[in-house]
């Protein structure tokens, strides 16, 4: 169906799930686990959410048994998600449960050589403040200089965003950057990662684009996502670290506004299949703890 859409001829040959291990071409696994009459394009499902879960899984399956050496998605629909299932908010719950994992990971965006982690994710604004304190601070900078380095850079350069307008103005209005966030950073340090900060958020990105930093750690999602996609919406990434195999997926959404047109553009796609590739390939000398 999706070839049809988008008027092109696929070279990729069916393959059963006994074969996965030995394939050495472009295959397609089909789980047969829906029939395609039963959607209606474009629109959020029960149905839709439980296609794509089931085969989300089957591939975390194949990763967690040693099969694959990597995992890379499409976009999910999250209210079709939870209409097939209650109990994931997001992907991370259902990867750290179908992988066995001890802690859930973490999402990255990644645009080229800038990457975006964040310390709070899918959360309400509002209760953003409340999640953070020096602990999940350091612990996020951790896993970010952690996963940049198995990405393959050996002493990546961090930049802390600050939390209020002009980093909080000497408590004037906040005082995150005081009790939290510096202190941080110090610690970080003094655990000799290059950590810099608290920095206003509204250029701590105009000077990481100029080359001075390797990645951004901002306190909230859109904190972080709002200046990722300005950039570079048509090629971003998702890469949810912390796993103990890489797995990304496009840091757009799914797009229900467009399906079936063929006007898709298929580079953030491309790139995280490329990025999960090449972090397989890294892991063979570093691992992600």
């Amino acid at each position: 169906m999706g070839a049809r859409d988008a008027g092109v001829a696929l070279d990729i040959v069916d393959v059963a799930e006994v074969d996965v291990a030995n394939i050495e071409t472009k295959g397609l696994l089909d789980l047969r686990h829906l029939a395609p009459e039963r959607i209606e394009r474009a629109v959020a499902s029960r149905e839709g959410g439980a296609f794509a879960l089931r085969n989300f899984v089957r591939a975390l399956e194949f990763a967690r048994d040693g099969v694959v050496d990597a995992v890379t998605f499409t976009p999910f629909n999250k209210q079709a998600m939870r209409m097939a299932s209650e109990r994931y908010d997001d992907e991370i719950a259902l990867i750290t449960e179908t992988l066995g994992a001890q802690s859930d990971g973490r999402e990255f965006n990644v645009l080229e050589s800038l990457w975006n982690a964040r310390v709070t994710s899918h959360i309400p604004l509002k209760d953003v403040s409340s999640y953070l304190n020096q602990h999940s601070i350091a612990q996020a900078g951790r896993l970010a200089d952690r996963c940049r380095k198995a990405a393959g850079t050996p002493n990546p350069r961090i930049a802390v965003a600050a939390l209020n307008p002009h980093a909080g103005d000497g408590g004037n209005f906040g005082r995150e950057e005081i009790d939290f966030i510096s202190p941080a950073v110090k610690q970080l340090q003094s655990e000799g990662i290059q950590a810099f900060g608290p920095i206003p958020a509204d250029t701590v990105f105009v000077r990481a684009k100029k080359g001075e930093f390797d990645m951004v750690l901002t306190m909230y999602h859109d904190q972080g996502q709002i200046a990722m996609k300005l950039m570079g919406f048509e090629r971003g990434v998702t890469f949810l670290g912390g796993y103990a195999v890489p797995i990304c997926t496009p840091a757009h959404g799914t797009a229900y506004d467009i399906a079936g047109r063929g006007i898709a553009d298929a580079n953030a796609t491309r790139n995280a299949l490329l990025l999960a590739a090449e972090m397989a390939t890294q892991q063979a000398t570093v691992s992600i703890p």
